[in-house]
C-alpha cells in the first residue's frame, strides 16, 4: 500500500470505505466546476474507488489515485493523483481535488509538492505535467508556487459540461525541481 506522509497530511491508497468521503467532494458542483467530470453520483464515485483499487495491482504500477487525509485521524479532505503517461520518456501527470471546507489552508500546495517529490524521486520521472482551467486561478497559483511553469494554453482542449474548455498546460523538469528543492 502506498502511504506518503507530510507534516500535516497522509497521501495513501484508497480503500472501499473511502467512497462516502470522496462522494462528499466529488458530488459538490462548487468543487468540480473546473473538472471535466462531475458532479458525480454515488455509483460513479464507487466506480472511481474500484478503479483506484484496481490500479494498486498494476505491475509495474503507473497510476496512483490517492486519498489525502489529515493527520492524525485519517480524515479524508481530498484526493490526488500521479500517472506515468509515457514510461519511455519518463513523463507523468499530477492532479488534486479538495473538499471546499478545506480550501485556502495550503493543503493543495503541500499535496502537489509531495506528488512532485514522489514522481521525481520514487518514479524517476523526467518531466511532470498538470493542467488547469484558465478560470481556476487558485489551482494555477498552486502549480506556479511548486515550481511548475505555464507552457501554454491548450485551446478548446476538453469537451466538458456541454462546452469546449481551454486548459493551461504546466510542466517542470527533474533538474528544475531539484534546483528548487532545498
Amino acid at each position: 500500500m502506498t502511504v506518503i506522509q507530510t507534516k500535516r497530511l497522509i497521501l495513501r491508497d484508497f480503500v472501499k470505505a473511502d467512497w462516502k468521503a470522496v462522494y462528499n467532494y466529488a458530488s459538490d458542483p462548487k468543487v468540480v466546476c473546473y473538472m471535466d467530470w462531475g458532479p458525480n453520483t454515488a455509483e460513479e464515485t464507487k466506480n472511481f474507488i474500484q478503479q483506484a483499487i484496481a490500479y494498486q495491482k498494476e505491475q509495474p504500477r503507473r497510476n496512483y489515485d490517492l486519498a489525502v487525509a489529515l493527520k492524525p485521524k485519517d480524515v479524508i479532505v481530498g484526493g490526488c493523483s500521479i500517472h506515468v503517461s509515457n514510461p519511455d520518456n519518463r513523463e507523468g501527470w499530477i492532479g488534486y481535488i479538495f473538499n471546499h471546507n478545506f480550501w485556502g489552508q495550503g493543503y493543495a500546495t503541500e499535496t502537489a509538492k509531495t506528488l512532485l517529490k514522489f514522481g521525481f524521486e520514487r518514479l524517476k520521472l523526467h518531466q511532470i505535467f498538470a493542467t488547469c482551467d484558465p478560470a481556476n486561478i487558485a489551482s494555477a497559483h498552486v502549480l506556479e508556487k511548486i515550481g511548475m511553469k505555464c507552457e501554454g494554453c491548450l485551446r478548446e482542449h476538453k469537451w466538458a459540461k456541454r462546452k469546449w474548455r481551454d486548459s493551461l498546460l504546466y510542466a517542470v523538469l527533474d533538474y528544475e525541481w531539484r534546483r528548487l528543492t532545498p
